[in-house]
């Protein structure tokens, strides 16, 4: 018999709590939250994407996570309350303490108890044994990030890559090392032009930069600027952000969209804003180039076309926020236009940051699909 309803321990990796309450074969009427005090906003996160599919939500606050008497007592009120067979426990979340004693209580009452194996995605039965459950892979982008934290989250409408952009970036990814010194001043340009107008002079000509009109040719032919003379003017704000950078975060998601498919991707989006609100603190706002959710574990992609910061600032803030908004799990990579440097790609192999940079974005979907279909 399927329970109606599941015991969940709320802790800081949401994720394992989540999964199995999209899944059709596996979601209750109703969840139950056992809530320590450092967990509310993350269980009231998880109540506020729990509640719109239909699924009723009760909380159950303890004074201590670390208090095993106390948790026994609390796991086993609400067992009396509940018919036989009705609950089951996801021992998966919680403080060790509150797992542990959670699963006794469970098991003196010979009631049901899963376990959510964070990297097979596949939910196993420890009472009574029974064949292990794989996880429909139905958790989206915004769930998610809403189960970290974020209190808001843009996500711009989904959409292609026009043929003109597409042309564009094979153009300047097969000539990479023609154009890598160059383009750094291109986007210098874009970030200048960031007034009402969206205009900027171009100070050098062509017979002194050669290679950076080459460049706003090609731009210009793509659609995003206009060249009269010695200025230059972007013909919206979008293609301004095309310039300074983003057709390199486009590539990308274009190419994720092609392995959409093939590889399962449960959803995907880029120019992705997030915003939180710690407790008392002010809102902190954070952007992800792209972002995407496959076998239910956050995949975030950093795409830089400027040159690396000193001490490869970019990894750090790559590795702080992929811990931020997607826990254990969650895995990322840059992508750049330039070379990193040994010192670099060193960092990124201590941060566990898969890297595609300068000529290896010739393979950038060969190395998307291997590291998308990696365990780590």
């Amino acid at each position: 018999m399927k329970p109606t309803a599941h015991l969940i321990l709320v802790s800081a990796q949401p994720i394992p709590n989540l999964t199995p309450m999209l899944d059709e074969a596996i979601k209750p009427k109703k969840v139950l939250m056992l809530v320590s005090p450092d967990m509310c906003e993350r269980a009231n996160a998880l109540e506020a994407i729990f509640k719109p599919r239909g699924i009723n939500v009760e909380q159950y606050p303890i004074d201590d996570a670390w208090d095993a008497s106390q948790i026994s007592d609390a796991v086993l009120d609400i067992l009396g309350a509940t018919a036989d067979g009705e609950l089951a426990l996801n021992a998966t979340g919680g403080t060790k303490l509150m797992s542990i004693a959670a699963y006794e209580a469970f098991r003196s009452m010979n009631a049901p108890i899963y376990y959510v194996h964070p990297e097979r995605d596949s939910l196993l039965w420890l009472s009574p044994k029974q064949a292990s459950h794989e996880l429909a892979d139905r958790l989206k982008l915004k769930e998610y990030l809403m189960a970290y934290g974020a209190c808001q989250v843009d996500i711009p409408e989904p959409h292609g890559v026009r043929p003109e952009i597409r042309t564009l970036t094979e153009t300047l990814l097969t000539d990479i090392e023609r154009y890598a010194d160059d383009l750094g001043a291109l986007n210098y340009l874009a970030y200048k032009a960031d007034n009402p107008t969206l205009t900027v002079e171009v100070e050098h000509g062509p017979q002194s930069k050669p290679m950076l009109w080459e460049l706003l040719e090609l731009f210009e032919r793509a659609g995003t600027c206009r060249i009269s003379g010695h200025r230059l003017r972007f013909t919206d704000a979008d293609a301004r952000f095309m310039t300074n950078g983003g057709w390199l975060e486009l590539h990308t998601y274009g190419i994720c969209l092609n392995l959409k498919k093939t590889l399962n991707i449960q959803d995907i989006a880029c120019n992705v804003t997030i915003q939180r609100q710690p407790a008392g603190k002010t809102p902190v706002k954070n952007e992800i180039d792209v972002g995407l959710i496959r076998a239910n574990r956050l995949h975030l992609i950093e795409c830089k076309t400027k040159q690396f910061e000193k001490n490869a600032d970019v990894l750090y803030k790559l590795d702080s926020l992929r811990d931020l908004i997607g826990g254990l799990q969650a895995k990322a990579m840059l992508v750049s236009f330039n070379d990193p440097g040994k010192a670099t790609r060193a960092r990124a192999r201590d941060l566990k940051i898969a890297l595609c940079c300068k000529t290896d974005l010739r393979n950038l979907q060969h190395h998307l699909h291997d590291w998308l279909t990696a365990d780590r």
